[in-house]
């Protein structure tokens, strides 16, 4: 290309065409070094682990969130798993449950504890949810969003943040912890 055909293309305004070709090119020559560069040493993790379950419940969405919301309700669920009954429940300090934003709860004996980040009444449930042994300010973030099937709720839950090599653990947790006793609460 000689130099009087270069500056005539610098100096025109580009076509639409030419703007979607160029961010096109530049895109796929700047993304593949991104990945090659984001190795341990730029502290990005590409090893994050995450847990999503969809338990469904036969009961309203009111009755599901009161029992995940409610201290005394959910007391009655945490007493039909398997952790209050194992030595998860050392600590021994009673259920509490703060049902506004910023709220702090603690469960199972004090096993669990957190804090509210976002309620919305028969909805969702976001919250700040750590277990007493993990490092000191390490907390994760779960979700419960409930949805109706018919007569029934389906909970959308996903679990993030937390340690990594935790999941499998945990995700045996929510079920024998959570889903099970809950399923249980819930017909009697």
């Amino acid at each position: 290309m000689n130099r009087q055909n270069w500056l005539a293309m610098t100096t025109e305004a580009p076509t639409r065409r030419q703007l979607v070709a160029g961010a096109v090119a530049f895109a796929g020559c700047v993304a593949r070094p991104i990945r090659v560069w984001a190795g341990a040493e730029d502290g990005i993790s590409h090893t994050a682990e995450s847990i999503h379950q969809e338990p469904v419940f036969q009961a309203s969405r009111k009755r599901v969130y009161e029992a995940l919301t409610d201290a005394r309700q959910f007391d009655k669920i945490g007493q039909l798993s398997g952790a209050m009954q194992s030595s998860v429940a050392l600590g021994k300090k009673p259920t509490e449950i703060g049902r506004q934003v910023g709220g702090a709860f603690t469960l199972f004996g004090g096993h669990i504890f957190g804090r509210q980040v976002e309620l919305e009444p028969y909805q969702r449930i976001v919250q700040a949810w750590r277990v007493v042994d993990w490092n000191p300010g390490i907390y994760s973030i779960v979700k419960f969003e409930l949805t109706e099937q018919g007569s029934n709720t389906k909970i959308i839950f996903d679990h993030t943040g937390f340690p990594v090599g935790k999941a499998q653990h945990l995700a045996e947790g929510w079920t024998a912890n959570y889903w099970e006793p809950l399923r249980n609460y819930l017909s009697s």
